[in-house]
This record gives structure tokens, sequence and C-alpha cells, in this order.
């Protein structure tokens, strides 16, 4: 018996089979006007996402079985957003399965760098062959990729609008005013110190002016949050203790970093935090930002009583509440 090990012989690559777009013209132009379409389908998703948001009101709503009461205008974003991306990467599937080149090629392993005559050969090869890919003869899928691409692009700059424009001068106003009452959100009853225990939260909103409508806009900017804590738990210097009573402290309910509303305390570490982005703000050192994108403090606003022992503000805000923005320096908050 021979103890030598038999070899296997190379099998070689098996025998290349053409597909029908590399044999038959009509099926290479049937294979291109397929792609064509999906690239024109993407951009009529895209035609559709801007549509949607531009003439569809985004208060609108319709009953769809399954999806139960839907908002029209993000239906159809969804929708368009899907078929511009979704119809765009068929069509480069499609383009690359039916119609690039179709060669094995086979690489031997070699060091990770290649000699610099291999790499400046490469370079040649790939500028002698560069337009195997046919993108330059096929100016039916050259000119649709060019639309797809195109308008696909501008569905983010034109949902961008929803980024602006910068707030300006909006946040440096708000209902707060010297002696204005607090009242309870949503019962609008004035409120006392010995109706929050120690550990108690409350949501209030400034007593408006008679005659002056509550609307979503100023609602946003004037809610606060009443927090109460033992007075020996604050760190806080003298001036924002001053604004304080019986260990009732109130900060703005907007959160500095872009504007959602904190409303999670935890009573244990006397910690707000803030459920878009996990800002945490410590209450005890005057809603210092202790983790989170936030960059600022939650503004504090000064409280006190009156002669009928009802909470009020003792001043209006000194720096503007609201998130921070590009207009807004350490000068005005």
């Amino acid at each position: 018996m021979s103890n030598q090990i038999e070899r296997f012989q190379d099998p070689g690559l098996p025998e290349h089979v053409h597909r029908n777009a590399d044999v038959d013209p009509k099926a290479e132009k049937r294979a291109e006007r397929q792609v064509a379409v999906l690239f024109l389908l993407s951009a009529a998703g895209t035609v559709l996402t801007i549509a949607a948001y531009i003439f569809i009101k985004s208060d609108k709503y319709t009953y769809l079985p399954v999806m139960g009461s839907t908002n029209i205008q993000q239906l159809f974003l969804g929708i368009g957003l899907t078929a511009s991306t979704l119809f765009i990467g068929l069509g480069a599937i499609q383009w690359a399965k039916k119609l690039m080149p179709d060669q094995e090629v086979i690489a031997e392993r070699h060091e990770f760098r290649s000699e610099e005559a291999d790499r400046e050969d490469f370079v040649a090869t790939l500028k002698e062959y560069g337009g195997s890919a046919g993108l330059g003869r096929r100016s039916l899928i050259k000119r649709s990729m060019g639309v797809a691409l195109g308008l696909v692009g501008l569905s983010p700059l034109v949902l961008l609008r929803d980024t602006g424009p910068l707030p300006k001068k909006f946040f440096e106003t708000n209902s707060w005013a010297a002696g204005t009452k607090l009242l309870l959100d949503p019962a609008g009853t004035p409120i006392k110190a010995s109706d929050l225990e120690v550990g108690a939260v409350a949501q209030v909103l400034p007593e408006l002016p008679a005659g002056t409508e509550r609307t979503l806009e100023n609602t946003g900017k004037d809610a606060v949050l009443l927090i109460r804590l033992r007075p020996e738990d604050f760190n806080l210097d003298a001036e924002r203790l001053s604004w304080t009573h019986e260990g009732i402290i109130a900060f703005s309910k907007i959160c500095t970093h872009m504007g959602c509303a904190v409303a999670l305390y935890e009573q244990q570490t006397h910690h707000l935090l803030c459920p878009c982005h996990q800002s945490t703000f410590d209450v005890t050192r005057a809603a210092k930002v202790i983790f989170g994108p936030a960059a600022r403090p939650l503004p504090q606003l000064a409280i006190t009583v009156d002669a009928d022992g009802y909470l009020v503000a003792k001043q209006p805000f000194t720096v503007p509440v609201g998130p921070s923005f590009w207009e807004r320096n350490s000068s005005n908050g």
C-alpha cells in the first residue's frame, strides 16, 4: 500500500453561463427599460413626498382598516419616501444583475499592499475598462438615474424646513411677571405651599390678565414645574436659595436642548430627566446639567407667596426659556 497522499486536482471554474442580456439585444434593451422604469418610479416617490409635505395639511386624518385613525400627510410622506429609496435600490440591483459585466475573475492571495507596479497597472486597467459598466452608452439609464438621484436629494432639503426659522426673540418673552399667581395645570386653581408634600411635583401656568386667551404658543413657553424638597437638600448659593419658598423650587419645563417637556422626576436622586434625549438636571443644584446633550441648566423661576398665602412669581425669568440655538449666547442665556 502506498503511503503517499493523492493530490486533489484543481477542478477549475465551471463553464460560464451567459445571461440573456449578454447574447440577446432585445433582452438587453428590455432589461435597460426595466432599470429605467424603476429609477423613474423612485423619482415619482420623491415628487409624492414633496407634494404631500407642501399641499396636505398636517392636521388632516382619515380612518384606515388595521391602522385606524391615520394622519394623511404622514401616510403619504411615508409612502413617498419608501418608494423613492426602494425603487432606486431595486433599479441598481437590476442593473448590476442584468447589465453590468458578468465575468469570473481569479484573484490570487497576496500581501495586503500590492507592489507599486501592480497598483499602477490596476489604475490603468480601471481607466481603460471603467466604461464597461455601460453607463456611458446606456443613455436611458443614465438619464433616469440622474432624475431619481437628483430628486431624492431634494426630499431632505424640503423636510428641513421644519427645523427653521430660528426663534430669534421668541423665547425672550412669556407671561411671567412679578406677582403673577401660579395656577395648577390643568385645573387652573391657585396653589399654596401646604398643597405640596416633600417629593411632590406639580405643573403650573401663570394666571393671565383678564381677557387674555391662553394659546398653545404661550402655554408651551409658560409651563413651569414645582418640586418640593427638604430645605437642607439644596446646594444653592444665597441668591438662588432666596428664589425658593419652604423647599419649593420652580423651573421652566422646556428642555434647554431641543425644547421637549422635562417631566420625569426621580425622587430619590432629585434628578429631572428629559425623555427625548435623556438630558438630566440636578434639582438640588439649580437644575445643573449632569448628563446628556443639554448645554444649559433649566431656567429657575423665583417664587414667593402673596398676602393670602398663594404661590406667586417674585420676578420674571432672568434668562430666556427654551432650547439652545445659534443666536443664543452666554449673555442672553
